[in-house]
């Protein structure tokens, strides 16, 4: 096993500083009830055959505590007959539990490609991605690429969501680990068609202000391609709810400051994780 840099201090401090963004629209966003999301998928659980909550569960957040406050501690622990055992089943909480345009933010469009599933990406020692087949701990991993369309002189910022749905806690706990140790191993990553991630750091956030997921980590850097128009910041955010993995890109553009990205990318995150608790309650 690769040993994990540390990274230095002065790259720390401002890193965890903007952290509080991520976790207060994270936080703001769940116990909003991510706008009516969930009654939504529902809906779309209910046209594909997939298992739906009852419309009580979906009308409200799982936490009995009052509208607006904010909880002591995540809680949440999914009810093991909803738990996806085989890939048909994972593959109805990845559609299900992933965002479309609409669903993410007004006005964002699909990129084309828009869908990426049933592979796995892979960071060889190179430090150019490639993909794989889904690994043996992994049942379903689905992507869909949003785009916000370059308007009033501001440049097209691009998106991802990914879902995925792991065989059990420890395989998806040991994808966020894996996440940190790529960012330290290859600080410049080269994502092929001249796109290349620079200076990355990634950075659990602390567990005691953790409060809409088991564990969610957060990695920031700068972003380079042939349409970029320069650097551009690159945000990155991932959690998981028990065997489950959402996580959410953003590659900034002309007109975007990081802390544009990083709401975008929080209030996704926000959105697909309380999708996943509605279908594991």
């Amino acid at each position: 096993m690769s040993t994990v840099h540390r990274p230095p201090t002065a790259v720390v401090r401002p890193l965890r500083a903007v952290l509080g963004i991520v976790v207060t629209v994270l936080t703001a966003t769940a116990l909003a009830g991510c706008g009516g999301e969930g009654q939504q998928n529902t809906t779309t659980k209910e046209r594909r055959g997939g298992a739906a909550p009852s419309p009580t569960a979906s009308a409200a957040p799982s936490s009995s505590r009052p509208v607006g406050a904010l909880p002591d501690a995540y809680d949440f622990t999914p009810a093991p007959e909803r738990i996806p055992r085989t890939a048909a089943q994972a593959r109805v909480l990845t559609r299900n539990a992933s965002l479309t345009p609409a669903d993410w933010s007004p006005g964002m469009v699909r990129h084309d490609p828009y869908e990426l599933a049933g592979t796995w990406p892979v960071l060889p020692d190179t430090c150019v991605w490639t993909r794989a087949g889904l690994p043996e701990g992994v049942l379903d991993s689905y992507s869909r690429r949003i785009d916000l369309p370059a308007e009033d002189g501001k440049g097209r910022v691009q998106g991802s969501v990914t879902v995925t749905v792991h065989r059990d806690d420890a395989s998806a706990d040991r994808e966020l680990k894996d996440t940190v140790q790529e960012s330290f191993r290859c600080p410049v990553q080269d994502l092929g068609g001249g796109q290349q991630l620079h200076g990355l750091m990634s950075m659990h956030l602390d567990p005691k202000d953790v409060k809409h997921a088991d564990a969610t980590l957060f990695e920031a850097g700068t972003y380079s391609g042939p349409s970029s128009e320069g650097a551009q910041s690159y945000v990155w955010t991932k959690s998981r709810i028990g065997p489950v993995t959402t996580a959410v890109s953003v590659k900034g553009a002309t007109g975007y400051t990081a802390s544009d990205l990083m709401r975008l990318a929080a209030e996704a995150g926000a959105k697909m994780l309380y999708r996943v608790e509605l279908a594991l309650k």
